[in-house]
């Protein structure tokens, strides 16, 4: 979605402006989160646990990890802001330069890897070899969009940058 309104404009036409696209985009992203999270659980739910990790050294393990990954998440955010969390500079909203401070600075794609933390940490808590299972998938479409997102967006900075210097 985020590629073809760079190529097209179209939602920025449809909502009247890039940033009311952005912002319906991201309310989107947010809703479906909502409802992965909430099949996530459910799925942990209704499969058994292993008895083995339902103990507390496996739940504080998690309970740690996912603390670790809503930092990330958290911190991303706030370091990103609404627009460049979803996706702005996709609709021509772009930030005055890359950002390199934390949580930047410890990895690439906190966001992401944040919130794979956090499923993670949700699944060890559960002691859920179904939740290990559903993260790992979350871990592997995060990797794909990586693969897509990072690349992409570079160009993106890279031009920016090329018509700043030009000017």
């Amino acid at each position: 979605v985020a590629r073809w309104e760079h190529k097209t404009r179209a939602l920025s036409q449809v909502f009247g402006s890039p940033h009311a696209a952005c912002y319906c985009l991201g309310a989107v992203i947010l809703v479906l989160n909502c409802v992965r999270s909430h099949c996530f659980t459910e799925a942990m739910k209704s499969q058994p646990k292993l008895e083995g990790w339902d103990c507390h050294w496996t739940y504080y393990s998690g309970v740690a990890i996912s603390a670790v990954g809503t930092l990330f998440v958290i911190s991303s955010f706030l370091a990103l802001g609404f627009t460049g969390t979803f996706l702005g500079d996709y609709f021509g909203i772009l930030m005055e330069e890359k950002v390199t401070s934390f949580p930047f600075s410890v990895l690439d794609n906190p966001m992401y890897w944040g919130s794979t933390a956090i499923y993670l940490g949700w699944s060890l808590m559960h002691a859920s070899p179904a939740g290990l299972l559903l993260t790992a998938v979350v871990a592997i479409s995060y990797t794909i969009a990586v693969l897509y997102e990072g690349p992409f967006t570079e160009e993106i900075y890279r031009r920016k940058q090329k018509g700043v210097k030009s000017k």
